[in-house]
């Protein structure tokens, strides 16, 4: 995996888009040959081809993500890849039509977008068979060894047969001796004393260490001479945060908080993006008060005051703020600035609150705590006051949340928009503290870029 701005991208999936990013390029070169012939270089170097075609490729791209052709976990139904690369160049066929209509001097030729869509479906397609093929063969996979007991090696397993873009393969786990556990999908592979002859037999390249007792049990030397050959050692933390960013609460001690990198924003850090967000917030407000206007006279009509609905939630340090947001429920409900949050059906909402929590226009009011300070576009999602306090009872390491500003929108948000019991608020926790470790204004900015596409996709709101 590569390491990019504080976070983590899967090295094949760097390597799949930029492939795809030079078919698409291709693809347009390509069909320009066929309309100009000899006149293509001409067209391409000097009547601004290769930028047009760029901006295509960019248009391309946005498209490929924004319908989930970078998502493997939404890839695993039979014709499901090739069923969305159609509604890709569909998609692009349109923006590209509607592009072109109100800007003709961005045709390159009259038949160049027409010709390069199909010569862009069938490359992808045969390009992404041949990628996924290779990544799938046991041939170019990482062969991985898991150093500990066999239950968290279920658990990391069961991850890592999530993601097989990662061309990670775990071949088994090592324990370091007498063990109650017993792994239900790995195979037990020896013991620690036997771990130069296990990594030469299985032709390991990766090990995690996931021993939780290791005092006179960890195998150093060992250890130290496998990596000067050439295998990676890896803390089994540091492993399942790479590949699931989520910090894991199960083994989370309070020294690998302390030692870890992370968890450490720099306030210049902090300042600029204090500034910025603030900015931005004042200059949505501005840009949106026609929209403002419209509805706050929609929730007027519908079942008049109090046109905002205002709640108290825990803010950076604990500190308790008023939370600001269009009234989406019927004033016996949501007046009292308590409740319990929304289920799919509810009736609590209102016609027009139902409309405002589809298309997530309830939330336009914290623009306004985000020009206070109270938060920041990035961040742990605030909740309601009692809700916290009980949860930081519950939770370990829950306060960590209010080390940093509370976001409209978020790391965790994105991966679990709504959480319902303990557990859901234990994983939630998990992304949370992924992000505060990570912190960034280019993690910020892939959390945005993210969340556009779930606003997008409708996805998560009730």
């Amino acid at each position: 995996m590569a390491r990019r701005f504080t976070f983590y991208f899967p090295t094949r999936t760097l390597v799949l888009v930029f492939g795809e990013v030079i078919l698409i390029i291709c693809s347009f070169v390509l069909a320009t040959i066929l309309q100009f012939g000899g006149r293509y270089y001409a067209v391409l170097n000097y009547e601004n081809g290769l930028f047009k075609i760029g901006v295509v490729a960019f248009l391309g791209m946005l498209c490929m993500y924004y319908l989930d052709l970078y998502d493997p976990q939404r890839l695993h139904t039979p014709g499901e890849m090739p069923f969305r690369l159609l509604v890709v160049v569909g998609t692009l066929s349109l923006i590209l039509g509607l592009v072109t209509t109100l800007v003709p001097s961005f045709l390159v030729g009259n038949y160049v977008f027409l010709t390069g869509l199909p010569i862009l479906t069938v490359l992808v397609l045969g390009w992404r068979r041949i990628f996924f093929a290779i990544n799938g063969n046991d041939r170019f996979v990482q062969r991985t060894l898991i150093l500990g007991d066999g239950d968290y090696a279920d658990f990391l397993n069961e991850e890592v047969m999530k993601r097989p873009q990662l061309g990670l393969k775990i071949m088994g786990f090592l324990h370091a001796g007498p063990s109650e556990h017993h792994s239900q999908s790995l195979r037990e592979l020896g013991t620690v004393d036997e771990l130069e002859h296990v990594v030469a037999t299985h032709a390991v390249r990766r090990i995690v260490v996931s021993m939780k007792d290791r005092r006179g049990k960890l195998p150093v030397d060992t250890l130290l001479s496998l990596k000067t050959e050439g295998v990676f050692i890896e803390e089994a933390a540091d492993f399942y945060e790479s590949i699931s960013g989520r910090v894991p609460l199960d083994s989370l001690r309070v020294s690998w908080l302390l030692f870890t990198r992370g968890f450490c924003p720099s306030r210049f850090q902090l300042f600029v993006t204090r500034i910025l967000y603030a900015a931005v917030a004042g200059f949505m407000l501005v840009l949106c008060l026609p929209l403002l206007a419209i509805v706050s006279l929609m929730i007027l009509i519908d079942t008049g005051r109090p046109i905002l609905f205002r709640q108290k939630r825990v803010g950076r340090g604990g500190k308790i703020f008023t939370l600001y947001k269009f009234r989406s429920m019927r004033i016996a409900d949501s007046a009292d600035g308590k409740g319990r949050p929304a289920q799919e059906g509810d009736t609590r909402i209102t016609w027009a609150g139902r409309l405002l929590r589809k298309s997530r226009i309830d939330e336009l009011p914290q623009l306004y705590n985000i020009l206070k300070g109270d938060m920041s576009f990035v961040g742990p999602r605030p909740f309601m006051v009692e809700e916290e306090f009980d949860l930081a009872k519950q939770i370990p390491f829950y306060e960590r949340r209010w080390s940093v500003r509370p976001g409209a929108t978020g790391w965790a948000q994105i991966h679990r928009p709504y959480c319902a019991t303990l557990a859901d608020n234990e994983e939630k926790l998990s992304y949370d503290l992924f992000y505060i470790k990570n912190m960034s204004i280019a993690l910020d900015f892939l959390i945005l870029f993210q969340t556009v596409k779930t606003l997008l996709l409708r996805r998560g709101s009730r």
